[in-house]
């Protein structure tokens, strides 16, 4: 279609929107056992020209609070007024969890590993069937926000099935300097919109349950960037994204006993293998346990929760053989976030 050609209005759920207009879209999803309706809010911004249909999800893990965040301003960024193609923005994918403040819905279940979903299954198997029949079909190519589990941080990171030349693509235009090349986990978004040729990356930063403005202001420059390297704005006064170092594997480092757990480094720190990166001692005295990092590579995940038990993750490792340009770019990425957004048109932070 010629960017000269008339835009059809854009059709979900039951709603029209015209070109160069905005609506919110209501999606029942579920309803509490007092009858009272869930929906979840779809926001649209559908352009004047034609273009990609981008969705950006976050919350699909209720308690994973970061990226809610994260497409609140999106969705005030003045980038947005002059848009080619539709941005599908949805804040709150899972709103029992969120609801709740936990990562699951209320039989425990994960909306995450539901889909496709069913239109007659579980809880889980009925919303992902929603989401993905009224929303994610309409997609061309998404994003999904999420963050750490519940006492466990992440440093930010793309996490995208690498063999799809239009996925690693997307995953280097974010603008984070690691990159996991992750298999599609059975039953997520992520291996359900691959499936069916809808390129898409998850962006991994921060902790559950609390918001971190580094994470924050770094995802709201990715979106951005992915907006951009779709073609969906125009020209940007803005330094381009660093070109991120790929993993094509991690490690996770686990206890080995049960105890108190000191970490020694922090996220972002370039291991050697064989280095010493933590402790695990007993409450009561006695000798420590030493951790040692079992390769060299950077520290992309790690626990917060200083009581361990026996076999449970401490530390995720992206695995490099040569690290120190992975962490220079680190330093050159961190320093870029914590001197404010630096982006054109984004609005205060209120």
């Amino acid at each position: 279609m010629s960017r000269n050609e008339k835009v059809a209005p854009f059709e979900i759920n039951g709603v029209t929107v015209q070109p160069g207009t905005r609506a919110k879209v209501e999606l029942p999803l579920a309803q509490l056992y007092t009858q009272t309706p869930l929906n979840v809010p779809i926001h649209v911004i559908h352009g004047r020209r034609p273009g990609p249909v981008l969705l950006v999800s976050a919350a699909i893990h209720g308690d994973e609070l970061n990226g809610v965040e994260i497409i609140r301003r999106l969705l005030r960024h003045s980038a947005l007024r002059r848009l080619n193609g539709t941005l599908l923005a949805v804040p709150v994918v899972n709103v029992f969890g969120f609801i709740h403040k936990t990562r699951y819905l209320p039989d425990r279940r994960d909306l995450n590993r539901s889909f496709p979903g069913s239109e007659t299954g579980s809880l889980g198997a009925r919303m992902a069937w929603q989401f993905k029949t009224q929303v994610l079909d309409r997609a061309t190519h998404a994003v999904d926000l999420h963050t750490g589990a519940i006492h466990r941080a992440n440093l930010p990171q793309i996490r995208a099935d690498l063999s799809n030349g239009d996925t690693a693509a997307m995953a280097a235009a974010f603008g984070v300097p690691v990159v996991i090349n992750s298999v599609l986990g059975e039953g997520t978004l992520r291996e359900v919109a691959e499936a069916q040729g809808i390129p898409v990356i998850t962006y991994e930063a921060g902790e559950a349950l609390r918001f971190e403005e580094s994470c924050i202001r770094a995802g709201v420059k990715g979106v951005l960037n992915i907006i951009h390297h779709l073609g969906m704005t125009g020209p940007r006064k803005t330094r381009a994204p660093l070109e991120p170092h790929i993993a094509r594997s991690s490690s996770w480092v686990r206890a080995e006993r049960d105890g108190v757990f000191l970490p020694l480094v922090a996220l972002g720190a370039w291991l050697k293998k064989g280095q010493l990166i933590g402790r695990i001692s007993s409450p009561f005295g006695g000798d420590d346990v030493a951790i040692e990092s079992p390769c060299a590579g950077i520290l992309v995940g790690r626990n917060n929760l200083p009581l361990v038990n026996e076999g449970e993750a401490l530390y995720h490792i992206a695995r490099f053989e040569e690290v120190r340009e992975v962490a220079q770019n680190l330093e050159v990425f961190t320093s870029d976030i914590e001197r404010g957004p630096g982006l054109a048109g984004e609005p205060p932070i209120v």
